[in-house]
């Protein structure tokens, strides 16, 4: 495939399938090569290009590629052609072609691609290497405040590689071929036109890293509710347990037959969400239980309503 297509057709095609080359799992390079789900579905934008680089100790490199942005709605804008251009020195001999993904974290990043003209990686905004690998919770990007990421993988000869001073270009000329009038990018990044059909391929693969993400998501908050209540249960194990005391008051041989008031025995800060605290000699007017004190009973306090460990109560003798 052409490094430097002409049309903003192939520059989609091209994106989608360097996209899909940094995602994907292969048996020689094994998982860790994959962008986080999570780092392209909280993405504000993306840009995707291939880069030519040559020399020796001074070098030139140039490219191409596209621009997409976040809409307000989640989807993705239609895609805006870009240049790359830059000089760079050094111990540095050869020729490379390199595949980039710059992940734009803030919008600010989106609004200076946006504003057209010459953008300098580096210099407009900070940028920092993207951290790879599938662990959503322990991952870097959740706590890294740096407004762009980069990925690159390369091919050919070359020793070291950098983009630093690179200089981004809006290409008016292509933009305006593509959509039939003239039109700058942060109409076409604002969604200002339809996302175009030849760029569904790479819109399906944004798609399914959205979707991961959400799956990855709900994994993570069921493994947060269920060391919750894990905790909650240990907390439980580990505090004395109110024994069954005799409770005059016309409740049958149980006192935990059908009470309306109970008293802490104890007190119990709340572990997860809905759960109800109280400190030891609150009164909990008890609003659904079941048949066993060794349950969570539904109560409510000061008008709070959650849950509780019913063995932390014991029947009201102002019942």
């Amino acid at each position: 495939m052409n490094p430097i297509p002409s049309n903003l057709k192939s520059e989609a095609k091209k994106a989608a399938k360097i996209l899909r080359e940094f995602t994907e799992i292969s048996s020689r390079n094994g998982p860790d090569v994959i962008i986080p789900a999570h780092v392209i579905a909280k993405a504000q934008g993306l840009a995707i290009l291939s880069v030519i680089k040559a020399g020796f100790l001074v070098t030139a490199r140039g490219g191409s590629g596209i621009v997409l942005g976040r809409l307000p709605d989640g989807r993705w804008s239609a895609p805006s052609a870009i240049g790359i251009a830059g000089l760079g020195g050094g111990f540095e001999i050869g020729i490379e072609v390199s595949d980039l993904v710059i992940i734009l974290n803030q919008k600010r990043a989106v609004d200076a691609f946006a504003k057209g003209g010459n953008l300098t990686l580096g210099g407009n905004f900070t940028v920092a290497i993207g951290p790879i690998g599938r662990n959503l919770e322990g991952d870097v990007a959740i706590r890294s405040s740096a407004a762009v990421y980069t990925y690159c993988k390369s091919r050919g000869l070359f020793a070291g590689i950098s983009l630093e001073g690179s200089c981004l270009i809006e290409r008016k000329e292509t933009n305006r071929k593509f959509y039939c009038q003239d039109i700058r990018a942060c109409s076409i990044l604002y969604g200002d036109v339809e996302p175009p059909a030849v760029a569904q391929e790479l819109y399906d693969i944004l798609d399914i890293f959205t979707e991961q993400y959400q799956k990855e998501e709900q994994r993570g908050n069921k493994r947060k509710v269920s060391r919750a209540q894990t905790k909650a249960k240990e907390s439980q194990k580990s505090s004395p347990r109110p024994q069954r005391t005799s409770v005059n008051g016309g409740l049958g041989e149980s006192p935990w037959e059908m009470p309306s008031i109970v008293t802490a025995l104890h007190s119990f800060e709340g572990q997860a969400p809905g759960d109800l605290s109280f400190q030891a000699g609150d009164k909990i007017t008890v609003t659904s239980r079941t048949n066993s004190q060794f349950d969570w009973w539904e109560g409510k306090l000061r008008g709070n309503v959650g849950i509780f460990p019913a063995n932390y109560t014991s029947v009201s003798q102002d019942y």
